[in-house]
């Protein structure tokens, strides 16, 4: 964002240095946000030309809040640490919730208030699972809670669910990350269920041991059902596909029938053998795939690079889409079919502006006539859309507008992220729920 300087600070700034300044966090990206004077000029002196210090030690890290429109993208600085409410009676014992391995935050609860912390970012990084420690202590300390009952996810690999296991004297619950983003939208908006959810991202432990990421679940705060899914793949090569998206799209043209370009073969092999190539279900990683199909993004920088990048690039004004097909019971989206039909397009010689928005078109009427036909067998009118794919506004507003239309009421998180920030509050209403 640019913004005109509003205190007397930043017009000595800029009277005094320059008449523009690029301001940026204390952090480098996936890094804890620094608070210390010393901590912040040994690791961001290769970042920052100046810093500006103060007398007055700050007590606590907490990064800014990032919202969008009706949806909150990360919540710290001025939300946290504002108590949310538990449904119903709340936690019968003294609660703390784990949280995910990504864009972590955690949450301690007692009786009916229950406090997520400010964002705390992904673990794997060593100051940042230090962090993540802090801050639970800090917590536990400032809302009297010493925990009885200890939610985590299912991920055996998770450091946050390695913490949990290491803590002595306390019930552990295991909760689903999926279910997690479905009764955290739930109880924001002080529904119990039943409902049906579309809950799309990048990366969740499934139940049966698999990555799941395009869940269609029927369920309320205590239980839940698969009763749909995007088409299993591999994800060859695991965590690096993550990382570069032209693996993804070798792995669907794979299952679409298509030979990939002959450098992309020995990934192509890798697929077929199932070597490092664990099955996945993730609609963030088919749209990493379309991205790098269609020459937008072969490999990311930062997490959700080629999604936000694909989402920028649709000609808003094309009307077309692909075919797609929704099957059996529990509903396959089966986007072979799509894939084919995108990979001609990019033979043709057609734009990325026209194939990014035929595909958007394309999985959001595929979301809605699946969710319009499970509404309907499981006997429910609601529908919770979360995880971090719909951050991409164009999905999340033709998905909520195509089910509103169809007479369904649509919930959208909107005091916790839809990405793995609010896991943590969803583990903790799961637990009070079912201890």
């Amino acid at each position: 964002g640019v913004m005109l300087p509003y205190s007397p600070l930043h017009h000595l700034l800029l009277t005094d240095i320059a008449e523009t300044l690029v301001l940026t966090s204390a952090n480098v990206s996936d890094e804890p946000i620094a608070y210390r004077d010393d901590d912040a000029l040994e690791r961001l002196r290769g970042i920052a030309d100046l810093f500006l210090v103060h007398d007055r030690e700050i007590a606590t890290r907490t990064d800014d809040s990032v919202v969008r429109k009706r949806t909150m993208l990360r919540r710290s600085r001025g939300y946290v640490p504002a108590a949310l409410s538990l449904p119903g009676t709340g936690t019968p014992r003294p609660l703390l919730a784990c949280g995910a391995e990504l864009k972590n935050t955690f949450c301690l609860a007692r009786g009916t208030r229950a406090w997520v912390s400010h964002h705390i970012g992904d673990l794997e990084n060593y100051d940042t699972l230090r962090s993540f420690t802090e801050g639970i202590e800090h917590f536990s300390r400032l809302f009297a809670v010493e925990p009885e009952l200890v939610a985590h996810d299912l991920h055996p690999e998770y450091l946050s669910t390695k913490y949990a296991l290491d803590i002595d004297g306390v019930e552990l619950i295991g909760v689903q990350h999926h279910h997690a983003h479905l009764a955290a939208c739930l109880a924001e908006h002080g529904e119990a269920g039943p409902a049906l959810g579309a809950i799309f991202d990048g990366t969740g432990y499934g139940l049966d041991g698999t990555v799941w990421g395009g869940e269609l679940l029927a369920g309320s705060l205590r239980a839940f059902t698969r009763v749909g899914h995007l088409l299993p793949v591999r994800l060859p090569g695991g965590d690096r596909a993550v990382r570069e998206p032209w693996r993804m799209a070798c792995s669907w043209l794979v299952a679409s029938g298509i030979e990939p370009p002959p450098a992309w073969r020995p990934i192509a092999e890798l697929v077929r053998s199932g070597l490092a190539s664990p099955w996945t279900t993730s609609i963030g990683r088919l749209f990493d795939a379309v991205a790098a199909l269609a020459g937008v993004r072969a490999e990311v920088n930062y997490e959700g690079q080629a999604a936000i990048e694909l989402e920028a690039a649709c000609d808003l004004g094309e009307p077309g889409a692909y075919p797609i097909e929704l099957t059996g019971s529990p509903l396959v989206i089966d986007p072979r079919e799509t894939i084919r039909a995108v990979a001609a397009d990019v033979a043709a010689g057609e734009s990325a502006a026209v194939i990014a928005r035929r595909f958007h078109r394309t999985i959001a009427g595929a979301t809605v006539d699946a969710c319009v036909r499970l509404a309907a067998a499981h006997r429910t009118e609601v529908v919770v859309l979360s995880g971090g794919v719909f951050q991409n506004r164009l999905l999340l507003e033709s998905v909520s507008d195509g089910l509103a239309d169809a007479g369904l009421r649509v919930l959208v998180p909107e005091r916790l992220p839809l990405n793995d920030g609010g896991i943590a509050y969803g583990q903790a209403v799961i637990a009070a729920a079912t201890a």
